[in-house]
């Protein structure tokens, strides 16, 4: 990893679980990790109710836009972080790729998203802990 890693999360439609644990990365990394988003099939827009649970959190995702997943974030990436999108994410040697298992919050109401949204903030602490060294 280079001085400033890249941190790439990578769902299936980028409008939920990617974006929040981008959200996340960028608020506690401080502008230490460049952080991106991407998913296999992303939505035209972020799904409102994380937007509503992130921004019980202080972070404001609403002005984010779904993005196609490229082989060049891939490339361009020290860490890679999947979220329920199978095997749509090329492979690369010398990455660190991570599968994390987390409910889909399409369609879900805000108490099941903001389970989601802990449970994506505690491996995200984790995750920072682990690739910056401690300050």
């Amino acid at each position: 990893m280079t001085d400033q890693p890249t941190v790439l999360f990578v769902c299936v439609h980028n409008a939920g679980r990617s974006q929040m644990a981008a959200g996340f990365l960028q608020q506690l990394a401080h502008g230490r990790v460049e952080v991106l988003s991407a998913g296999s099939e992303p939505k035209d827009q972020i799904n409102p109710i994380a937007i509503q649970a992130m921004a019980e959190e202080g972070i404001d995702i609403a002005g984010n836009v779904p993005k196609i997943l490229t082989t060049e974030a891939v490339k361009d990436s020290d860490v890679v972080i999947t979220m329920g999108c199978g095997d749509t994410c090329p492979v690369f040697p010398g990455k660190r790729y991570e599968d994390w298992e987390l409910e889909d919050p399409a369609g879900k109401d805000i108490v099941v998203v903001r389970r989601v949204r802990d449970e994506i903030k505690a491996r995200v602490e984790k995750l920072l802990a682990e690739i910056l060294p401690a300050v």
